[in-house]
């Protein structure tokens, strides 16, 4: 009996000692996807979108971590009782930090036409976890242009200071200019406000980073309910393109999981150092909404392309800031 309890407590701590050797992966539980990762203040932070029904999937959770490891979850950051105008299928939120205020960009109610209310909305808090408020009272993109459903925006600050949302899904990604309170758009110099820049096999999910000088354009390729589910990638010098595909860098491993896909990246701050966040469904997951946010190393070969990522059960090592 002795040995039995002896046993036991010896197990316990190799095992408490082995899960922070890394972080694991999925990295937090429950079904999440659509991850948006971000540093503030010293901390991790992934912004996801509460995988559901998109009649319960009417609210926003973020996590952060110290270290990618553990990680502390932050309820209903903002949820459609804020967000007048939204009714259902909240999702793929992305964040900017400007002005000491955190500008939480989402999509809502799933439109499929002009004639239906919903989009692109913007809301707005004094701290990362929130709580947040609806900033416009309306969305800021409420309709179609060049074919691009209003979803899954990203928001990306140039080298000059400028900001520029890349959005869209039924096959189309626009880019627009975003005026310097987030209220609108400013035109381009033809006059236009949403140019489409869609690359090769894009479907949706666009993400973008500078490095070294070039503009890595990343999106979703495949069905997102489907084990093609995945991540290709461009390379530009401008922000506007034009965006050749360069090849697949994130799909599934059917020994871990598949429908590998819709992510974003994390820079260790000066640092040649990255991070792919990305969401997947389990082996053994059949339903639609079964994902799982997840940590994987984003490695570069010599010549300044993506190797492909190697998504593991293991996730990534304990990487404090300093």
């Amino acid at each position: 009996m002795k040995k039995s309890l002896l046993f036991l407590i010896i197990a316990f701590f190799t095992i408490s000692a082995n899960a922070q050797k890394s972080s694991g992966n999925p990295v937090f539980e429950g079904w999440y996807a659509d991850p948006e990762a971000a540093i503030f203040k010293n901390k991790y932070w992934i912004f996801p979108t509460y995988s559901a029904r998109y009649e319960e999937q009417v609210f926003l959770d973020a996590f952060s971590s110290s270290n990618l490891v553990n990680w502390k979850k932050h309820s209903k950051i903002v949820d459609t009782a804020a967000i007048k105008w939204a009714k259902r299928a909240m999702w793929a939120p992305a964040i900017i930090e400007k002005d000491k205020k955190y500008y939480l960009f989402f999509a809502a109610n799933d439109i499929q036409s002009d004639n239906e209310k919903g989009g692109i909305g913007v809301a707005v808090a004094k701290k990362p976890e929130g709580p947040y408020k609806d900033y416009l009272g309306k969305p800021l993109i409420d309709k179609f242009y060049n074919g691009a459903q209003p979803i899954d925006q990203f928001v990306f600050k140039d080298k000059d200071g400028q900001y520029y949302m890349f959005y869209g899904g039924w096959k189309h990604c626009n880019v627009a200019k975003l005026n310097k309170d987030f209220t609108g758009f400013e035109p381009f110099e033809d006059g236009s406000t949403f140019k489409e820049v869609t690359p090769e096999k894009y479907v949706e999910g666009p993400f973008m980073f500078i490095k070294n000088g070039k503009y890595y354009f990343m999106w979703s390729e495949g069905g997102w309910t489907g084990p093609d589910y995945s991540v290709a990638y461009a390379i530009a010098d401008s922000p506007m393109g034009p965006f050749k595909r360069v090849g697949t860098i994130l799909e599934q491993n059917p020994a871990i999981a598949n429908g590998a896909g819709h992510h974003s990246v994390l820079q260790i701050p000066g640092k040649d150092e990255y991070y792919i966040v990305y969401h997947r469904r389990p082996q053994a997951e059949k339903g639609r909404d079964s994902r799982v946010v997840c940590i994987d190393k984003m490695e570069f070969d010599e010549q300044g392309l993506i190797k492909p990522i190697i998504i593991t059960n293991e996730g990534v090592a304990p990487r404090k800031l300093k």
